[in-house]
């Protein structure tokens, strides 16, 4: 069976691999302090544009997640999120673990993503409550681009959202789990050094994205909160061998192979939807990245399952779900062409 389950079910991409094996044996300092991931570091301001970002490598996306925030905010603030956001309703309460309360706005949007308009009005309603010396306050907006339904925002609305947290004294944090993908995507007018100018902390993920494991959060401008690597370590997240996951972002930003792995899983993504769209089949939303939301019947969400692996995501009505697709940096036409083997078995013709 092949599985378009998720975006993270092989290891690692050849050349990351080559390089964690040619420098298997060199002797370096630790934590951190060793010449990959200075030269990851320095490749990654290059991309930024901010000889002064601050850059730390953690193991995976929930740890960085809990990290910026818990260090970020007063012990009396939370993090405002859209309610779909991927700190409310995929963390495991790890935010919640750390003594903050996700704040969710309900959107009516249905896409993922936080409108600033939307931030704005709930910031300004908890001001107006003469109660408010008695709730959570508002410390930061957290975003993800792409968005859990895997829509991008626009260059107009960070700009945006930005303005809002400006205006408000809280900070901007951009969760990058799958940034390649959005950074990759076509017509996409959002780059690293926009991120670096408008947000306040983002992080590179490497672990969807060809690594084995590893993000990298920035800090733009050299802004981190402080003594953040002693707080990485208070949270148990201050890797000994940091080497290994500063040798592997350093082989993903050689040679634009970082761009290169997401451009491939946007390719894949659709070839994806265009087999559903041959098939007759709706899409939840129109994503322009690696994640696919296709409407089917139960019925043939089960046959297909028998053939392809995929994850069901929601409900859509009493005879139909939603259902993911992820291609990756690892996606095979042999891949394709075996979901477009199972689709003409096991869906109705319409």
């Amino acid at each position: 069976m092949y599985s378009f389950a998720c975006d993270y079910l092989e290891g690692c991409h050849e050349e990351v691999l080559k390089a964690l094996c040619q420098t298997n044996l060199e002797q370096t300092p630790g934590y951190g302090a060793d010449r990959f991931t200075k030269a990851a570091t320095e490749k990654i301001r290059q991309l930024c544009r901010d000889d002064a970002a601050a850059v730390y490598f953690v193991n995976g996306g929930t740890q960085a997640n809990q990290l910026v925030i818990d260090t970020m905010l007063q012990p009396y603030e939370g993090v405002v999120a859209a309610q779909s956001g991927h700190v409310n309703v995929h963390e495991a309460g790890a935010i919640e673990f750390s003594g903050h309360k996700v704040l969710a706005i309900p959107s009516a949007r249905h896409d993922g993503k936080l409108a600033a308009a939307d931030a704005d009005a709930f910031v300004k309603a908890f001001y107006a409550d003469p109660n408010h010396e008695h709730m959570v306050f508002p410390g930061m907006v957290y975003i993800s681009h792409p968005t859990e339904y895997g829509t991008l925002y626009t260059a107009q609305e960070l700009r945006e959202l930005s303005a809002v947290c400006r205006r408000h004294h809280m900070s901007l944090y951009l969760d990058g789990a799958r940034l390649v993908y959005g950074l990759a995507a076509y017509g996409t007018d959002v780059t690293l050094s926009l991120l670096d100018e408008l947000c306040d902390v983002f992080y590179i993920g490497g672990t969807k994205a060809g690594a084995l494991n590893g993000e990298a959060i920035v800090f733009p401008r050299g802004a981190e909160p402080p003594h953040f690597l002693t707080r990485i370590k208070q949270h148990g997240a201050l890797s000994a061998k940091g080497r290994l996951i500063g040798t592997q972002f350093a082989a993903l930003l050689e040679n634009d192979l970082y761009f290169r792995i997401g451009r491939h899983a946007i390719d894949m993504a659709r070839e994806i939807r265009k087999i559903f769209q041959d098939a007759g089949c709706r899409f939840y939303l129109d994503s322009p990245t690696n994640q696919q939301f296709v409407i089917l019947e139960n019925e043939s969400l089960r046959k297909l399952s028998a053939w392809v692996g995929f994850e069901f995501w929601e409900p859509y009505d009493a005879a139909h779900a939603v259902v993911r697709f992820a291609s990756s940096w690892a996606t095979t036409p042999a891949g394709i062409a075996e979901l477009r083997k199972a689709v003409a078995l096991c869906l109705p013709r319409k």
